[in-house]
């Protein structure tokens, strides 16, 4: 390998760190797993990935492409394989003025892309924590703060640069490969290495955000009459309720109803917001007037030892009843995983099925639930959490990637209905017929 490595060296710009270099410890890790891989290559250019891809092929070991790191699998790394690590890829520029097109490097994070902006006064719809790559999370849908507005990150791509299983340079788009365009945006990281994104942003102000509380007492009137609200709200307003956290209390912590009202409006904010406060007994309320990249949470490593099992589904419109009674009984059992139920619906809904590898458009709601903590925790909690999905199995309709620790063949099925998956894997024999990418909820070459 030390020499398949030299052959790489002399014309690559950027990092390659291997085993016993002051880095490798850091590098070799992704946010949520441990790895040990042979060498580390940081790109500097897109020169540079394509010569990784090259090595990666010629090398014959397994291939992770790490943006922001944060899957719950553990994509962006591995055991003695190769990790493309994009963090030198990480530019942001507006490109078009008039249509507030950014351009953004395909290793950025999304507090980078907030904070650089927010000069502009232009944002991105994106996830909620500032660490978390513009490429896993955008590959794989991208529901945030501001997704019942704007839709998911995707819905606001307009064109994608990538390199290929080949290491060729291709531009995607709506004229342009439209076949690859369609198949990225939901597809995850299977058909190559996205080094830079280009979006639609769109003008922003300051947004109200912040979290209202509620009884744990108060669960089984709270949830439903959230889920009822969302349906009809304002479709500034996103909102996610979270409860039964064992750090704050377990099934005796508070229901929190987390919040984003897109605007600065204090009247039309208010509107929109007291229907949730009416909900119950708020027992705190702290929404206010935010700058928009300041609403985007800080991400955090676990400590050693500590696990993730996280699992999500969508839920249609029929269905919410039943799911939302079975999650709330789950959040007031003995030992309930942490449940987050987020609303989706609105410019989502809007786009048609087919148009996206994302295929769940009609969900009105996504929800997840977590275990975490050490091992034996982990084995607590578990048969219980089987016993739920269990039940909740014929009520819920696929799974959102993004927010998936497993990468079983029931889990391609759930995030990639049939036709969808069959069309994906036409696009994936065109630009990655022998699997390199595979390192994701995977789809097989046709």
């Amino acid at each position: 390998m030390s020499s398949a490595l030299e052959t790489l060296r002399p014309g690559f710009g950027g990092d390659i760190i291997e085993p016993g270099a002051a880095e490798y410890e850091a590098a070799s890790r992704a946010v949520l797993a441990l790895g040990t891989p042979v060498c580390v290559l940081r790109p500097a250019s897109v020169a540079d990935v394509q010569a990784a891809v090259r090595f990666a092929v010629e090398s014959g070991l397994k291939l992770s492409v790490r943006g922001g790191g944060h899957s719950f699998p553990g994509f962006g790394t591995n055991e003695d394989g190769v990790v493309i690590d994009l963090r030198g890829l990480a530019s942001v520029e507006v490109i078009d003025k008039e249509r507030h097109v950014v351009r953004i490097g395909g290793g950025a994070i999304w507090g980078q892309v907030a904070a650089a902006l927010a000069p502009h006064n232009l944002a991105i719809s994106s996830g909620d924590t500032k660490t978390v790559g513009v490429g896993g999370l955008t590959l794989g849908g991208g529901i945030g703060w501001k997704v019942r507005k704007y839709g998911l990150a995707l819905d606001n791509l307009v064109a994608v640069e990538i390199v290929t299983a080949a290491s060729e340079v291709v531009r995607a788009s709506a004229e342009e490969n439209a076949d690859l365009f369609w198949a990225i945006r939901g597809g995850g990281g299977n058909f190559g290495i996205v080094t830079a994104f280009e979006f639609a942003a769109h003008p922003t102000t300051d947004v109200y955000f912040g979290k209202l509380t509620f009884p744990a007492a108060e669960l089984a009137t709270v949830l439903p009459g959230w889920a009822d609200y969302l349906r009809t709200a304002p479709e500034e307003l996103t909102s996610i309720v979270s409860f039964a956290n064992p750090f704050a209390g377990g099934r005796e912590a508070p229901v929190e109803v987390h919040l984003a009202f897109d605007g600065d409006d204090a009247d039309l904010a208010a509107a929109a917001i007291d229907p949730l406060r009416a909900l119950g007994t708020v027992l705190e309320d702290d929404v206010t007037l935010k700058a928009y990249p300041e609403i985007l949470e800080e991400g955090m490593v676990p400590p050693p030892g500590i696990q993730f099992v996280a699992r999500s589904g969508f839920v249609n419109q029929d269905s919410v009843p039943e799911v939302l009674r079975q999650l709330a009984e789950a959040g007031r059992s003995e030992r309930p995983p942490i449940i987050s139920v987020r609303s989706v619906g609105g410019a989502v809904s809007r786009v048609p099925a087919d148009a996206t590898a994302y295929a769940h458009r009609q969900a009105a709601l996504m929800f997840v639930t977590n275990l975490v903590g050490p091992p034996p925790a982990i084995a607590a909690g578990k048969p219980s959490l089987d016993v739920l999905w269990d039940r909740l199995a014929p009520h819920v309709s696929g799974a959102y990637g993004n927010f998936l620790g497993t990468i079983t063949e029931a889990d391609v099925a759930a995030v990639y209905p049939t036709e969808t998956y069959q069309r994906l894997a036409a696009v994936k024999a065109q630009y990655d017929p022998a699997n390199l990418f595979s390192a994701n909820h995977n789809i097989q070459p046709a």
